[in-house]
């Protein structure tokens, strides 16, 4: 363990600590006798008593390991103070007629137990933390971040015993280590969680501590809660979301958005989501919402997004006016105000109504045209995919910037937003013959797709969305001059090729053929589609009849061997296979 000496070792006790030492040994002894004499609150003193033994035994421990520590010179004095106290009031209490006042006398009792109770969990804590077998005035210095598990374990101990039992000034320095060692040892907010005492950190966000020491609390917290899942679900089991609650409501921004980040981290975990709502913590969330900085808003929103899956966080944010706000949000935190709305509308009807008639599609559909960052739009596509209903793809149909946007997602290349854009597009059932124009330029990124086993779903979706293009006959000329599709189209047709399903490439060609001209099916013949579509029908076929046989044998009516199971791809194949054999 590295060491740094910040004063030369001495191997005693100064003489300043021994005479403190002595006198308060000295002061142990006379009060553990003169209590016995008091006549006035024995439960009292009988507690009194009791503190003042395990004192005493601490200190005679202190006192044979004749150590010289600066935590524990900075608790003596305040040991001694306590003692003078319990000298007074043995005396007070020892009077017939307790003429300094009884209620007075009650309050300065429970004042001496309290202090008393301290300094014996101090003292306690101080001889368990191995401290005082330290040599002269050394503190720890920070392990290096690849320092074993153990030397990260004896520094955190050391310094939540100095935040425990030192001064302000003790757990200043104590809670700045505790800022670098998570700031700069990926292992350390687990160590925390194990040899620290979260409790007592946790208590530190409470309002009466001092301000400076509790900004640092409220940090420390947030690293914990960030660091790994077991430092979080410790923040979360010791009692710190409540708080950080009251925290969020203070008038101070910096504790404000620190603590909402904290909530924010914690809610990660479903399991703690209940939590904010049994402490109305929706409410204070809708009011960050409203009013707090930019900063805390964009938390504030991560905390909402967290916890929607719970049924009255959603009825609390539809009764207080949480989803408006939410829309009014895209202007400032686009990102985290879009992925909200997407979580908020995929979970909850009566939000999605409740947001589109906040005209929260308007507005997404207008941040699609100002912003150019690939997160951003993709929760803002997100967002329009789950706003999708009856009444919205109206909107989206005749929306011709919405249609642009959508093919270029398609060719930009980027997976996700080309999943999103190609679900979109499947949708648009009303899209006009310009839009669909205007769309033309993807068709052979939408083929490429067809080709492309996951995301599941996604050669279906580029399918429909083909199809759809397909309908305009200046859009059929157009893919069949593309000879780059034209072959990978022939070639998903081969019944070797198993990566595709046959219903997707015969659902294009149909479409194709459909109006079209005889060049584009002499452009498929000339490709080999014939060959591949005669093989296709002697296949479905085939295993129609083998099915249709086995049920007239097993005398069984079963839906699965129904003619209608089978015979769609084999007569889209045989027509398919007819009207290019026509072409000639």
């Amino acid at each position: 363990m590295p060491l740094a000496a910040t004063s030369p070792p001495s191997p005693t006790s100064s003489p300043t600590e021994i005479t403190t030492l002595t006198e308060i040994t000295t002061l142990l002894s006379l009060l553990l006798s003169s209590s016995l004499s008091t006549k006035h609150f024995s439960s009292r003193w009988q507690i009194i008593r009791s503190n003042l033994s395990s004192l005493s035994s601490h200190l005679a421990e202190i006192t044979s390991l004749c150590s010289h520590n600066s935590l524990l010179i900075s608790l003596l004095p305040n040991i001694l103070s306590t003692l003078h106290l319990i000298e007074t009031l043995v005396t007070k209490c020892t009077d017939e007629s307790l003429t300094a006042g009884k209620l007075l006398t009650q309050s300065d009792l429970d004042i001496a137990i309290n202090s008393l109770l301290k300094h014996v969990d101090d003292v306690d804590l101080l001889v368990r933390s191995g401290m005082l077998q330290q040599s002269t005035a050394i503190v720890l210095i920070e392990p290096e971040s690849d320092s074993g598990l153990g030397e990260l374990g004896f520094y955190v101990c050391d310094v939540f015993t100095r935040l425990q039992i030192g001064g302000i000034e003790f757990k200043d320095k104590a809670m700045e280590s505790l800022i670098q060692v998570l700031r700069n040892d990926d292992k350390a907010g687990s160590v925390v969680a194990k040899e620290g005492n979260v409790r007592y950190l946790v208590s530190l966000l409470d309002c009466n501590v001092d301000e400076c020491l509790r900004e640092k609390a409220v940090l420390v917290v947030a690293l914990l809660a960030s660091a790994c899942d077991e430092s979080r679900k410790c923040v979360f089991e010791e009692g710190a979301l409540g708080p950080l609650l009251r925290i969020i409501e203070s008038n101070s921004v910096l504790l404000s958005e620190r603590a909402v980040m904290v909530v924010e981290a914690i809610t990660v975990d479903p399991d703690n989501a209940w939590a904010v709502l049994a402490y109305g913590g929706v409410s204070v969330l809708i009011d960050v919402c409203r009013y707090g900085s930019v900063v805390a808003q964009s938390h504030a929103l991560g905390v909402i997004s967290n916890v929607a899956l719970i049924e009255e966080v959603r009825i609390c944010l539809r009764e207080e006016g949480g989803l408006g706000i939410v829309v009014t949000l895209l202007s400032s935190v686009q990102a985290k105000a879009a992925n909200c709305i997407a979580v908020l509308a995929s979970l909850d009807e009566d939000c999605r109504d409740l947001i589109l008639q906040e005209k929260g599609l308007q507005a997404l559909l207008q941040l699609l045209d100002e912003v150019s960052d690939l997160v951003v739009l993709e929760h803002v596509l997100r967002a329009i995919y789950s706003l999708s209903s009856l009444d919205s793809v109206k909107l989206l149909s005749l929306s011709s910037s919405f249609v642009i946007h959508l093919s270029e997602f398609i060719k930009l290349g980027n997976s996700v937003l080309q999943h999103l854009a190609v679900s979109l597009l499947a949708d648009l059932s009303m899209m006009s013959e310009r839009n669909k124009l205007d769309s033309a330029g993807c068709m052979s990124h939408l083929v490429k797709l067809m080709e492309t086993v996951k995301p599941a779903g996604l050669q279906e979706m580029a399918t429909e969305s083909l199809v759809l293009l397909l309908t305009v006959k200046s859009n059929q000329n157009n893919l069949i001059r593309d000879d780059e599709s034209v072959i990978r189209l022939v070639q998903m047709l081969d019944p070797k090729n198993d990566t595709v399903p046959k219903k997707f490439p015969l659902a294009v060609i149909s479409a194709i053929m459909v109006g079209g001209s005889k060049g584009c099916r002499k452009k498929l013949v000339a490709a080999g589609a014939c060959k591949y579509l005669q093989n296709l029908a002697e296949m479905e076929a085939e295993e129609y009849t083998k099915k249709y046989l086995e049920g007239i044998k097993c005398n069984i009516t079963n839906p699965a061997y129904s003619r209608k199971e089978f015979s769609w791809i084999f007569l889209a194949v045989m027509e398919a296979t007819f009207c290019m054999q026509a072409a000639y």
